[in-house]
């Protein structure tokens, strides 16, 4: 079984980060979230592994809403 790699994997991550968020920059929101929806398709199809995809949702998911922190 493979697992979701969290260690930090990125050689360069500040430099990421900020073209991230440059790839944003004159977007509408809409148009942002159009393009974060995009990019997670992107990578979950190069990633390929349900089992990872579903550990990744599983940790992205926890905590983000109210109701999360009730469970």
């Amino acid at each position: 079984m493979t697992r979701l790699n969290t260690e930090l994997n990125i050689a360069d991550p500040d430099a990421f980060y900020e073209k991230l968020i440059d790839t944003h920059n004159g977007l509408s929101e809409e148009e942002s979230h159009f393009l974060n929806a995009k990019l997670v398709l992107l990578l979950a199809n190069h990633i390929g592994d349900a089992e990872v995809l579903s550990e990744a949702l599983t940790l992205a998911r926890a905590g983000v809403s109210s109701e999360d922190a009730a469970d």
